[in-house]
């Protein structure tokens, strides 16, 4: 029996023919041995290719879990600032309203200052920005319209005229859109 109706290997080559493979106890021709090498040299090759995109595809689970813990750990507090949020508004509304008020007054408005002062740096270490909004274009990815009223002048037309509520930026992500009037 021939080695070429044993050997599944050498079946793969459509060029070699019956004469050229050896009976069983002889020595296998040169050629039949660079096939079987090839094929070696080809194995490694499938093993190395397989073995890179296992590592490449490692790499990048990796950067992706560290981003998105990153991103996790920036945007943990973002549950508690929202709820201070409405804190901060009514602590700017009490400071508005007690700008023209009595000497005595004047001495509780300073200490109340300072609490909203220190507050607001507070989460602005944490990242909260206020979005800027009068004056500015109208921009729906910052800006959400409650009014439009006509605009004063031809240059504030699209143009944000009051605003009603503050936005804010946590991590520059937007996490209160801020409500504006806009120029018609």
């Amino acid at each position: 029996m021939s080695k070429k109706t044993e050997n599944p290997e050498l079946h793969d080559d459509p060029e070699m023919n019956v004469d050229e493979v050896a009976p069983e106890g002889e020595a296998a021709p040169a050629e039949a041995e660079s096939v079987a090498e090839l094929t070696l040299e080809e194995q490694v090759q499938v093993e190395r290719d397989k073995y890179l995109r296992l590592y490449s595809e490692f790499e990048n689970f990796r950067r992706r879990t560290t981003k998105d813990r990153l991103e996790w750990m920036q945007n943990a507090s973002r549950d508690v600032i929202l709820a201070l949020l409405p804190v901060v508004d009514d602590m700017e509304r009490a400071l508005k309203a007690l700008e023209n008020s009595s000497k005595e007054e004047q001495k509780a408005l300073e200490g109340f200052n300072l609490i909203y002062q220190k507050l607001y740096k507070t989460l602005e270490k944490n990242g909260l920005k206020p979005i800027e909004s009068k004056g500015e274009a109208f921009d729906t990815d910052l800006h959400e319209a409650v009014t439009q009223f006509p605009a004063p002048s031809e240059d504030m037309k699209g143009k944000v005229i009051d605003e009603v509520e503050k936005g804010y930026t946590l991590n520059d992500k937007v996490i209160r859109f801020a409500k504006v009037v806009v120029g018609q």
